[in-house]
């Protein structure tokens, strides 16, 4: 007879299952090191001894007198090393033992590392690796659960997947959105810290974090009109008028509100808050503000879904209603997501160069749509101009009707792409791509020769001819696919923190305001087109093609060609169609040769955060994959 008591036993699969989350967390986070400190060459994948005729390799650590032996270690392009195996430390007497987890690396290295690391360096990477191991494992504790309901319910619609039946069930901008939320589960790609919210209590990152699938309140306080800049898109007449149109009912309750405190809405501005931050920092920091009767924090709350980014929400609702971008005092990935003066005013100046552009652009208006910013605002002192403390009192209201869609089309998120999915845990384009029903080498080649096109073509038309880069990597990005899984059309958002070059768009009759202060990094440059450069190749090319690419080389077999054979296919034949309207055949010939030859500049996120944010613009070079293709 079995006395094993049913509650001994449950508990039992608990443990036996929380121990399979911290060891596949373990797994990630140490899998994101090693990628990250080869790519950075923060340590010298040169000196990697390998294995004649395995993925096996060995690195020696000369100045700790051991060598770190790596059971499964492969190469990819761009100086890509994806770590699949156990990692072992060797000691000068041959003794082996296991490498425990990202801590024990991170200190294991630390002294060989390239460079010197800040003081707190080390010690605050290492607590953000371990907070970030802590949400990942009640991320995946959730993703379990969420995954087995979306299962039951794609089978008892009798859809082939996920993405149909979201197409299927839901109006496209709640479809949209479930799928940029299903998509926040990994976080950038070269993020070692990739969950890292130290100052977030675990309930509060599973109330508040879109991988969670969450709903999130959103209060919308009142800021006095004098103590307000306001950045508009000329269609927009006034922030009032355009709020009450936009949010009528919220706008009803927000205007009774005020006046049942004694208040005339003509003296304020709606100004929504996150509500984590309006209680857990508002309240505190601008208590001056609040008793001076600058800022108003009651009024009516809204019901909103958090998108990939956690501080840009989406309200919920059967309508479309625009997207609610705000600061929230929080670390995430080791920075704190303030909303700065140079998004409320640049984003709806850079909405309208790229809206005019596209106005005429008819070929561009074909594979590329926005999600304009039209209104910003943020706290201004009314007599000296200071918008500093407004990063923390601020907000950016996105256009959302790009989700609204009327033809068939459905919006997928990039990094949602390459999540797996919750019906066989491949990546969601595998679904895409099975749409085809070619069950031949020749259906991933398609797929993404016709998506390497509809990103490649409109990133490199607005930067070449108009100077314009867009940010797009995987969280910026969305493309368009229509019901037999093509890729119709990009969708881009985001343009407060985007890269120009005022030249060229000048050249073309263009014009736009630059943002200057002092102390905050310029985004509209007149001499050196490089850093604009880099903006599009780091976002677009190596956080988004080049892990595309990669994904796909993962999953598909290509014998006769490569995603990156592919790619720069794609990336010469935007060249040439764009040859005739550039600037000069020299301006032609330097990028691309930046682009197709020449090593590609990204981020150095890692080195950045052992050196603790000292320079925000720290960047490294890797292996152009495209290179020596032709």
């Amino acid at each position: 007879m079995d006395e094993t008591l049913p509650g001994v036993a449950a508990d039992a699969e608990v443990q036996v299952d929380e121990a399979r989350l911290r060891a596949n967390a373990s797994r990630n986070a140490l899998n994101r090191l090693v990628r990250c400190l080869f790519a950075e060459r923060l340590l010298d994948a040169e000196a990697l001894l390998w294995a004649h005729d395995a993925n096996q390799a060995w690195l020696p650590l000369w100045q700790q007198r051991l060598v770190l032996h790596f059971s499964d270690l492969r190469r990819a392009p761009a100086r890509t090393l994806r770590n699949r195996g156990a990692i072992d430390v060797v000691d000068e007497a041959g003794r082996r033992r296991r490498i425990d987890g990202p801590a024990e690396l991170i200190t294991l290295v630390a002294p060989a590392l390239a460079i010197s690391p800040a003081p707190d360096g080390v010690a605050t990477l290492i607590r953000d690796v371990e907070d970030s191991m802590r949400n990942d494992v009640m991320a995946r504790r959730h993703r379990d659960s969420w995954s087995a309901e979306l299962r039951t319910q794609v089978a008892d619609a009798g859809e082939p997947g996920l993405l149909a039946y979201l197409a299927d069930s839901l109006p496209s901008h709640l479809a949209a959105m479930t799928l940029d939320q299903w998509g926040a589960l990994e976080g950038h790609p070269f993020y070692p810290t990739w969950k890292a919210k130290p100052n977030l209590a675990p309930d509060d990152v599973a109330a508040l974090s879109p991988e969670f699938g969450a709903r999130v309140r959103v209060r919308v306080g009142a800021l006095r009109k004098q103590w307000a800049y306001v950045e508009k898109m000329p269609h927009v007449e006034s922030y009032a008028d355009w709020f009450a149109q936009n949010f009528p009912d919220l706008w009803q309750d927000w205007v009774k509100g005020l006046h049942e405190r004694g208040q005339s809405a003509d003296d304020w501005l709606p100004l929504p808050v996150h509500i984590w931050h309006l209680d857990h920092f508002v309240r505190r920091e601008f208590a001056a503000e609040i008793a001076a009767g600058v800022f108003d924090p009651d009024g009516p709350d809204i019901v909103t879904l958090p998108s990939m980014s956690f501080r840009t929400m989406l309200p919920f609702s059967t309508q479309p209603r625009p997207f609610i971008k705000l600061p929230v005092a929080i670390w995430m990935t080791s920075e704190q997501r303030t909303l700065q003066a140079k998004s409320i005013h640049m984003g709806p100046r850079l909405s309208r160069l790229i809206a005019d552009i596209l106005s005429q652009e008819p070929e561009l208006q074909d594979s590329l749509e926005i999600f304009t910013e039209e209104l910003g605002a943020i706290l201004h002192h009314p007599t000296t101009g200071d918008e500093h403390p407004g990063r923390f009192l601020s907000v950016v209201y996105r256009n959302s009707d790009a989700l609204a869609r009327h033809d068939g089309l459905l919006p997928v998120t990039v990094a949602a792409l390459l999540t797996a999915s919750p019906i066989d845990g491949r990546p969601l384009l595998c679904e895409l791509i099975a749409r085809s029903g070619d069950q031949s080498e020749a259906a991933p080649v398609a797929f993404f020769r016709a998506y390497a096109a509809i990103v490649v073509r409109p990133v490199l038309a607005m930067y070449l001819l108009y100077g314009v880069a867009f940010e797009a990597h995987q969280q910026n990005s969305s493309v368009l696919f229509d019901a037999t899984g093509r890729p119709r059309k990009l969708l881009i958002r985001d343009f407060g923190d985007g890269r120009s070059f005022a030249p060229l768009f000048q050249q073309r009759g263009h014009r736009i305001e630059p943002f200057t202060r002092e102390g905050i990094l310029p985004t509209t440059f007149d001499d050196d087109i490089s850093l604009v450069r880099s903006f599009v190749i780091d976002a677009c090319f190596v956080c988004h093609l080049h892990e595309v690419a990669l994904c796909l080389d993962e999953h598909y077999l290509f014998a006769h060609t490569t995603p990156w054979h592919i790619l720069r296919e794609e990336i010469e034949s935007a060249f040439d169609a764009l040859r005739p309207r550039m600037l000069s055949d020299a301006f032609w010939l330097d990028e691309r040769k930046a682009f197709l030859e020449q090593p590609w500049p990204t981020r150095s996120v890692l080195r950045m955060h052992l050196e603790r944010y000292r320079d925000y613009r720290v960047e490294h070079e890797l292996p152009n994959p495209v290179a020596d293709l032709a």
